[in-house]
């Protein structure tokens, strides 16, 4: 990882944003000043904000074709369809 080998033997895939990160922490007062550095590191490391929104593209989907199937199923037997603001 640090070391800058990836698992094959080449560059590892988030050796840049180390690079990047080590260097500020290398230079700054105070560790916070890195925060974006970091962040941008531990997203490549790990993907969390990627698998976030992953989950709520999914999850309003899901919402979605949930509804068209209430409406669909409310037109078929005759009954008004309502429709629900927030």
């Amino acid at each position: 990882m640090a070391s800058g080998w990836g698992i094959n033997g080449n560059k590892g895939r988030c050796y840049d944003f180390w690079l990047d990160f080590s260097e500020c922490m290398s230079r700054c007062r105070q560790p916070s000043d890195c925060g974006l550095l970091r962040e941008d590191y531990l997203e490549c490391l790990h993907h969390s904000k990627e698998f976030q929104r992953r989950n709520r593209i999914y999850k309003e989907e899901e919402r979605q074709i949930r509804a068209a199937a209430r409406k669909a199923k409310e037109e078929a037997e005759g009954a008004p369809a309502v429709s629900a603001h927030h």
